[in-house]
């Protein structure tokens, strides 16, 4: 029950993190599914990757829409490359190690965040 609880609070927050600032909410599930579920990084990935399947974010795009601040051709284009890369990423981290899955998604999110930084 409390895991319940945990996990419906981290979807909680990681939506409305998403829906302020546009973030994949992975960045977030991810170690959150790790550390507060103790789950193995391959099945925090995988679990993440399910939760955030089309609908989730439809309600926040749906809000970005009416405001007028959506590119619907380069959001498509996106979601092709996404959808294609996300197989072919998806097969590949099944033969990767659990701690170089782990180190691999650090260094990405530390790259990304001091590149935003700066």
């Amino acid at each position: 029950m409390l895991q319940s609880v945990l996990v419906l609070v981290l979807g909680l927050g990681v939506g409305v993190l998403s829906g302020v600032v546009g973030i994949g909410g992975g960045i977030f599930i991810v170690p959150g599914l790790v550390y507060l579920c103790g789950m193995s990084q391959h099945r925090a990935q995988g679990t993440s990757l399910g939760a955030m399947l089309a609908p989730i974010g439809l309600l926040a795009f749906w809000e970005y829409r009416k405001a007028g601040n959506v590119d619907g051709r380069v959001a498509v284009l996106i979601a092709l490359g996404f959808l294609i890369g996300g197989w072919f990423g998806g097969s590949i981290a099944q033969h990767v190690s659990e701690a170089l899955l782990r180190r691999s998604f650090a260094v990405m999110v530390i790259v990304v965040g001091v590149k935003m930084l700066f």
